[in-house]
C-alpha cells in the first residue's frame, strides 16, 4: 500500500561501538539493533499478514557464545499470536542455528500470521531471549511495524446471480381477421362473401377492439391474392384487381364503423405462402411429397409443372386448397396494452390466479421484500411448473444472502445452463470455499460468473486480476474496490456508483492516500451512518494519520 501514512516503525540509532561484549551487554545494548519491516505498514492479504523483517546487528554487539532466540508476535486488542522463534548463534556456538559474526550481520527473516478479528489495529514486535549456558536474558522488546490494513475485507463477497428472463409484454401486438373468396379467374366480390362467417367474426371483432380501453386499432391491410395455378404474369394482374375490389368491399362493410386508423392495401399475386400452409395442414395423402417438391424449385412455372405431373393429387389440390388461396384478406393489427406494474402489484394481492406465467415472473421482480418475491416465483412454479420461477427462487435467495434456502432451490432446478454454474460458484463463495467457487465461474463462463471471479481474486489477494476482471464494468463498488488495492485512485472515484455510506468509506479511503482530510471527515460522517462503519473506522489504519 502507498506510504502516504506516516508510522512510526523503528529508531535508527547510531551504532556505537560496543566493548567485549556479554549477554548482559547485549540486553543493555539492545538500542543500537536496528530492524525494519517491508512493508512498513502491515496489511492483510488473503487473510494472512505477512512481511520481511531485517535486523542489523552492530559490530562487537553479538557475544560469541551466545545463542539468541527471537520469537515475531502480533499484538492486537484482544490477545497476541506468535510465530515459531528464530534462532541466531555467535561463532564459537556449536549448534545449528544461524551465525551471527561479532564483526556485525544484516539479517531478513519473513514473518507470517494467519489474520484474527482485532488485528486491523495491531503492532508487529520482536521478543528476544539470550541465553549463555544455563542462564539467559530478555532483550528489551523491539517494536517492527504497525498495522494492519484490511481494506481489501470490504469487498462485496455475497456474489451475484442473475434472474431468468421473463417475456412480459407491456404491449402485445395482436390481428383480428377475415377474408372473402372468389371464384377462378374472377376479380368480382360476391354478396354472399360479404355476409358470410367471416366477415361478420371480423366486424365483430372490430367493434370490441373499439369496446376494449386496453386494444387499440393501429391499422388494416387488406392483401389480395391468386391461387398459384395458371400462369405467373396472369395471377399478378388477377391479384392486382382483387386488391382493388377488396379495397371496395371493405370500405362498404366498414362504413358504419369509426375506424381511425390507416389502410394498407396490397396484392401479393400468387399465394405459394398459403398453398403449403394449406397442404401441411391438409389430410392429402401425398402432402409430404407436395412440400418436398415446392422445396426443390423457385420458379413459380416450374413448381406449378410439378405439382400438375401428379395427376391424382392434382385433382384433389384443385378441389380442396387452391379455391382457398382465391382470396382477399381484412386483417385488423391491434396493440393490446398489457397490465401496467401497479396492476400486477395489485393482482398478486386481489386475483393472482388470472396472471399468466410471463406475468408471475415479471410480477416477481416489481416485490421487493424477500418473502413476497419468493411466494409469486413459487405460484409460476405450482401453476405452470416454470423452470425459470424455480431457478429465480435460488436467485433470490442467494441475491439476498440465504445461502441455505437458495442451495436448497437449487438443487431442484434441472437445466446446468450457464446461469446455474454461476449460482453454484455464489453458493461456494457464500460459504467461504473459493477454490470451488472459481470452478464454478469458469465452467459458467458469462460476464456475470466473471464479475464474480474477481470477488474470489481480490480474497485471494489477485488485486491486478480483479481489476483486470472488471475492466469491462463501467461502475460498481468491486471494481472501485480494485482500483483502489492497485493504486487507481482516480479510477477508483469514478467507478463508485452508489450514495451509500459502503461507498462514503471507501471514498474516505480513497481521500486519506491522497492525503485530504477535508474529504476523509466528510465521508467518514456519511459512513458513520452505518454502526459497523463507524466502528471500522475508529481502527482503520489507513485513517490513523487523521485522528
Amino acid at each position: 500500500m502507498k506510504t502516504g501514512i506516516k508510522f512510526l516503525t523503528a529508531a535508527v540509532v547510531g551504532l556505537a561501538a560496543v566493548a567485549c561484549s556479554s549477554p548482559k551487554k547485549m540486553a543493555e545494548q539492545a538500542e543500537n539493533v536496528v530492524v525494519k519491516s517491508d512493508p512498513a505498514v502491515l496489511e492483510v492479504v488473503a487473510g494472512k499478514i505477512e512481511a520481511n523483517v531485517t535486523v542489523t546487528y552492530p559490530e562487537k554487539y553479538f557475544h560469541p557464545k551466545a545463542i539468541l532466540e527471537v520469537t515475531p508476535v502480533i499484538v492486537y486488542e484482544g490477545g497476541e499470536a506468535k510465530m515459531d522463534p528464530y534462532y541466531f548463534q555467535g561463532e564459537k556456538v556449536k549448534d545449528n542455528y544461524e551465525v551471527v559474526s561479532a564483526d556485525g550481520a544484516t539479517v531478513t527473516k519473513p514473518v507470517s500470521f494467519a489474520y484474527a478479528p482485532g488485528m486491523e489495529k495491531c503492532y508487529l514486535e520482536l521478543r528476544g531471549v539470550v541465553k549463555f549456558g544455563d542462564k539467559s536474558t530478555e532483550l528489551p522488546t523491539k517494536k517492527v511495524a504497525d498495522g494492519a490494513n484490511t481494506t481489501y475485507m470490504l469487498v462485496c463477497k455475497n456474489g451475484k446471480v442473475d434472474y431468468k428472463a421473463d417475456a412480459y409484454q407491456e404491449i402485445i401486438k395482436q390481428t383480428a381477421e377475415g377474408q372473402v373468396l372468389y371464384t377462378i379467374n374472377s376479380s368480382v366480390v360476391r354478396n354472399s362473401q360479404l355476409k358470410g362467417e367471416s366477415v361478420k367474426n371480423f366486424l365483430a371483432a372490430l367493434a370490441e377492439i373499439q369496446a376494449n380501453e386496453r386494444k387499440e386499432l393501429v391499422s388494416t391491410d387488406v392483401v389480395a391474392y391468386a391461387s398459384p395455378d395458371g400462369g405467373e404474369e396472369l395471377n399478378a394482374k388477377l391479384s392486382d384487381k382483387r386488391s382493388e375490389t377488396a379495397e371496395k368491399a371493405f370500405t362498404k362493410i366498414t362504413k358504419d364503423e369509426e375506424l381511425d386508423a390507416p389502410v394498407n392495401v396490397k396484392s401479393i399475386g400468387q399465394d405459394w405462402e398459403g398453398f403449403q400452409e394449406l397442404v401441411a395442414e391438409s389430410d392429402i395423402e401425398d402432402k409430404d411429397l407436395i412440400i418436398r417438391v415446392l422445396s426443390m424449385y423457385s420458379d413459380p412455372a416450374v413448381r406449378e409443372q410439378e405439382i400438375k405431373n401428379m395427376s391424382a393429387v392434382y385433382k384433389e389440390l384443385a378441389k380442396e386448397i387452391l379455391p382457398e388461396l382465391r382470396r382477399a384478406r381484412f386483417i385488423a393489427n391491434v396493440e393490446y396494452t398489457n397490465y401496467t406494474s401497479e396492476e400486477l402489484l395489485q393482482l398478486i394481492n386481489d386475483n393472482i390466479d388470472v396472471l399468466d406465467e410471463e406475468a408471475l415472473l415479471r410480477a416477481a421482480t416489481l416485490v421487493k421484500d424477500l418473502k413476497g418475491k419468493v411466494t409469486v416465483y413459487e405460484k409460476a412454479v405450482e401453476k405452470y411448473s416454470s423452470a425459470r420461477a424455480q431457478y429465480n427462487i435460488a436467485a433470490a435467495y442467494l441475491n439476498a444472502g440465504k445461502t441455505a434456502e437458495g442451495k436448497a432451490a437449487l438443487a431442484k432446478v434441472a437445466e446446468k445452463d450457464a446461469d446455474w454454474q454461476n449460482a453454484m460458484g455464489v453458493v461456494a463463495l457464500q460459504e467461504g470455499n473459493l477454490a470451488d467457487a472459481a470452478k464454478y465461474f469458469a465452467a459458467a463462463g458469462n460476464a456475470t460468473a466473471k464479475e464474480n471471479l474477481a470477488v474470489v481474486d481480490i480474497l485471494n489477494g489477485k488485486y491486478a486480476d480483479a481489476a483486470a476482471k472488471l475492466a469491462g464494468v463501467e461502475k460498481g463498488f468491486n471494481k472501485a474496490l480494485a482500483l483502489v488495492l492497485t493504486d487507481d485512485l482516480a479510477g477508483a472515484s469514478k467507478a463508485i456508483s452508489c450514495d451509500c455510506p459502503k461507498s462514503a468509506y471507501l471514498k474516505a479511503v480513497i481521500a486519506a492516500r491522497q492525503g485530504n482530510a477535508e474529504q476523509v471527515k466528510a465521508n467518514l460522517e456519511k459512513a458513520g451512518k452505518d454502526k459497523d462503519l463507524a466502528a471500522r473506522a475508529a481502527k482503520d489504519i489507513e485513517f490513523v494519520q487523521f485522528q
